[in-house]
């Protein structure tokens, strides 16, 4: 074959080389990286992750401390996991804090955890080490947790509880907020059923002690430790207040019923006057037809002048009484 044959051919293959060099170039480091920490990944696996565009270097030196502490991982998971929006440094480490913890943690409930938007690690430091959560909390609109005696007396407490995370139930568990509103729930509770305030504020540890009873931390992603009550002051007489209060309405409700049957009394009075002024028409109407009487009397002959004197004597003698009296002679 003609020498320009080779010299192409050399060529070729020394450029194959040279590419060939630059892509596994970039994998090599990473590569034995994890040869030599016994957590082997092949070069075919880098190439494949690259061209699905994942971060080599967050699933390789996972993948490196995963073996490194002892955890059965694959590749595949770790870049599943990646693939999937997973946090997977934060899942390794908290994997390992719970191994360290002896704290019984798969690599699949890690994941469904972090997947779920939850802090894993912090779930993992809370197991490990408890916290406390101030009730009512902080920043809620109420700094105390009011409740009413039988006897009317309000109390204001203040309650801290310790939980732990339960790291079964983190995926669909209740928060939080829900652990602090089954305390305040079981404070307002314990203190309402009390006969007197005074056995509430000489024993506060039953109000801890009853709470606890109850199990509140069911279905929530917490265990209950303990529940302390950290302050108990006495607010308001609430029971005088509502009696005030109601003696106050009982007051306007007789006012008006009052109101009311004057208003009737009023109304009645003026129909009687009505009826007064209207028999009084009636008697000047019947006064009117005494003249004509008289008149048709004397046409008739039924009666005398001597008849009508006497009743005119009688009419003069009638008004002098009355106007002795001191009363109004009616008039004719």
């Amino acid at each position: 074959m003609p020498i320009g044959f080779w010299i192409a051919l050399g060529i070729i293959v020394a450029l194959i080389a040279i590419v060939g060099i630059f892509i596994i170039g970039q994998f090599i480091n990473l590569y034995v990286q994890a040869l030599f920490s016994n957590a082997r990944v092949t070069l075919f696996e880098l190439i494949g992750m690259r061209l699905r565009k994942v971060d080599l270097k967050t699933v390789v030196y996972s993948r490196i401390r995963a073996v490194k502490a002892g955890l059965d991982i694959s590749t595949a998971q770790i870049e599943t996991h990646f693939l999937s929006g997973g946090r997977v440094p934060l899942v390794i480490s908290s994997l390992i804090a719970a191994q360290g913890a002896k704290i019984p943690l798969t690599w699949d409930m890690a994941r469904a955890i972090d997947l779920a938007g939850r802090d894993i690690f912090d779930a993992v430091q809370t197991s490990v080490n408890p916290k406390v959560i101030d009730c009512p909390a902080q920043n809620g609109p109420r700094s105390t947790i009011d409740a009413v005696a039988q006897d009317g007396i309000q109390l204001k407490a203040k309650a801290r509880v310790t939980v732990r995370t339960n790291l079964s139930r983190l995926v669909g568990g209740a928060t939080e907020e829900t652990i602090i509103a089954r305390v305040g729930e079981g404070i307002v509770t314990t203190i309402g059923s009390a006969q007197s305030h005074k056995a509430v504020l000489e024993n506060p540890d039953n109000i801890s002690k009853t709470v606890m009873a109850k199990g509140l931390d069911a279905g929530s992603a917490f265990e209950i430790l303990s529940i302390d009550i950290a302050d108990i002051d006495v607010g308001e007489n609430i029971g005088a207040q509502l009696q005030a209060a109601q003696a106050q309405a009982d007051k306007s409700r007789f006012q008006a019923e009052a109101e009311k049957r004057r208003a009737l009394a009023m109304a009645l009075e003026q129909e009687n006057k009505a009826k007064v002024e209207e028999n009084r028409a009636l008697v000047v109407l019947a006064e009117a037809e005494i003249p004509k009487a008289i008149a048709e009397s004397f046409r008739s002959g039924n009666l005398g002048i001597m008849d009508y004197y006497r009743l005119k004597n009688v009419q003069a003698d009638t008004h002098m009484r009355q106007s002795i009296a001191g009363t109004q002679p009616p008039t004719s």
